[in-house]
């Protein structure tokens, strides 16, 4: 049986109404396709506590959490997974890409330039839908 992973994603919209996208880099699983920042939930952890504790350590910088955007289980060749993409916006510090090759701005409609990692697309196609 494959292993299930609870994951929470950051879906980070600035100002300018532009989205922060996040390209895995070369050592991490699925190299070189973007993502919404997050990370693993902890056993017990409250899923927007673990993902502000995902985001200070991945991008170095503090979100206020807002809702859930998306929740989507995607099964990949060797495990589960279970992603919640939660709108947020940064209240301290400047995202810098500790873990991540790139980081960078992109208004919605352009979301789809890029090629995203599978568990993240249903987002990213909600994210189209909306209108600001």
């Amino acid at each position: 049986m494959k292993k299930a992973i609870k994951v929470v994603a950051a879906v980070i919209e600035n100002e300018q109404d532009e989205i922060l996208c996040a390209l895995r880099s070369p050592n991490m699983t699925m190299p070189n396709m973007w993502e919404f920042p997050g990370g693993k939930v902890e056993k017990d952890e409250d899923i927007y506590a673990a993902l502000q504790r995902e985001i200070e350590e991945e991008l170095g910088c503090k979100i206020e959490t807002f809702k859930i955007l998306n929740e989507h289980t995607h099964e990949y060749e060797t495990f589960i997974i279970n992603l919640l993409a939660i709108k947020c916006k940064i209240v301290a510090g400047k995202p810098t890409a500790i873990e991540h090759s790139k980081l960078i701005w992109l208004k919605r409609q352009n979301l789809s330039s890029l090629r995203w990692a599978p568990a993240d697309k249903p987002a990213v196609e909600k994210l189209m839908d909306e209108t600001k």
